[in-house]
């Protein structure tokens, strides 16, 4: 299988890149600075560089590709939200999407599958309300977002292109938003993140490479997935539990205006959350290796 990866370089990237490679199919790992991507040469990898939001040469690598993973877009919780920067977070996502169908459209070999990142942010954020893929969209800006980027990628079918579009959760793995949060611990300062009562719908890395994978080979697999693990906890549950992994105490809580000093409108991300459970997910058969939060931090941090 010819696979082409955008975000190749990213949280998730790198590692799909790193078990395609391994099972021995052929990849092409776009990014926009080729010297910065730290992947062992190998005869199965290409390194593109392209730049996301313009057509170019780039967009030629699709030709002949089985599947397209498209990954990109600009990290949410980084920096305060001003005007400029909300809108640098739905271009990364709207553009490069656009770019990418606009590329599968005009190829002759066409990629018979287009697997697009999406968030759970698509369901806007409660203490209460339980959701799952067939639950209508939020009215936040984070909401916005995700439905502007699925509906990028919804234009894909019009090539005859198989469409499955991922709302990721939390990734957890060595690094992301769980490294940003082992400091604190490591000093037996840590604790939960707010009222500690939002929910937190995680996923393992590896199980979401896993699900990617399944979607790129399984031709029955289509549409909307949510890819979360079965079992969302509360903030609070997750930090006593990191607390336990990590033999750390877990009773320092960190006060959500601290977060909103620093990130405005951005800590949004981690003060508020949403209940969201996978059911179409389990329903097409896949099998989480970590289904529960305390053996994936285990796995995680041994």
């Amino acid at each position: 299988m010819k696979v082409a990866i955008t975000g190749a370089t990213g949280f998730v990237g790198s590692r799909l890149v790193e078990r395609l490679q391994a099972e021995g199919h052929q990849v092409i790992a776009l990014t926009r600075n080729p010297a910065k991507a730290a992947f062992p040469q190998s005869s199965n990898l290409e390194i593109v560089a392209y730049n996301p939001t313009q057509s170019g040469d780039w967009q030629n690598v699709f030709y002949g590709c089985d599947g397209v993973v498209n990954l990109a877009g600009e990290a949410i919780a980084e920096t305060r939200w001003t005007p400029e920067r909300k809108q640098s977070l739905l271009d990364s996502r709207k553009i490069t999407t656009q770019k990418i169908v606009e590329a599968i459209a005009k190829v002759d070999h066409k990629p018979s599958v287009l697997v697009n990142a999406s968030a759970i942010g698509f369901y806007g954020t409660s203490e209460t309300a339980t959701f799952d893929e067939t639950s209508s969209p939020g009215d936040d800006f984070l909401a916005e977002i995700c439905q502007t980027w699925e509906a990028e990628a919804s234009k894909v079918k019009e090539s005859g292109t198989r469409l499955v579009i991922l709302r990721l959760g939390i990734v957890l793995g060595d690094g992301g938003a769980l490294g940003k949060m082992l400091p604190a611990f490591k000093l037996f300062a840590g604790g939960p993140i707010g009222s500690g009562k939002q929910w937190f719908s995680w996923i393992h890395r590896d199980d979401v490479v896993s699900l990617i994978v399944r979607a790129l080979t399984r031709s029955d697999m289509e549409g909307i997935f949510n890819a979360t693990a079965p079992n969302p906890v509360r903030m609070a549950d997750m930090t006593n539990t990191l607390g336990q992994v990590m033999n750390r105490p877990s009773w320092l809580p960190v006060p959500g205006f601290a977060l909103e000093a620093m990130l405005g409108d951005g800590a949004k991300v981690v003060l508020e959350g949403q209940e969201v459970l996978p059911k179409r997910t389990l329903s097409s058969g896949f099998e989480y290796q970590y289904p529960t939060l305390k053996p994936a931090l285990e796995e995680i941090l041994k």
